[in-house]
């Protein structure tokens, strides 16, 4: 066997394994389709989170950074905005994860 043939077998075997976990997902949460209003704010609150805590810690080292370094630009708002952004990214990663368990 060529290492060729060992790389493709690899390859299908994780592929192999992915779907198979892709497919329990998706089928026990057929099997939970009657789930409580707590799911779906504990749904809400980790996208809230998500975005809630990178704004914060941006906001955090923003005003240390204004004091240790003062300058006419506002580090605060800066870093601000790049913690909103990113959080806005963390929170659609969660809602594309768990979208991604329906299809």
């Amino acid at each position: 066997m060529t290492t060729e043939n060992r790389d493709k077998k690899k390859i299908d075997k994780n592929f192999t394994k992915k779907i198979v976990s892709k497919q329990n997902r998706k089928l026990k949460a057929r099997q939970e389709k009657n789930q409580s209003v707590w799911f779906g704010l504990g749904m809400l609150g980790l996208v809230g989170w998500s975005v809630a805590i990178p704004t914060l810690i941006g906001i955090v080292i923003g005003i240390w950074i204004d004091k240790t370094w003062p300058s006419r630009y506002s580090w605060t708002l800066m870093m601000l905005l790049m913690g909103l952004i990113l959080g806005c990214f963390n929170a659609w990663f969660w809602v594309k994860r768990e979208s991604d368990w329906d299809d």
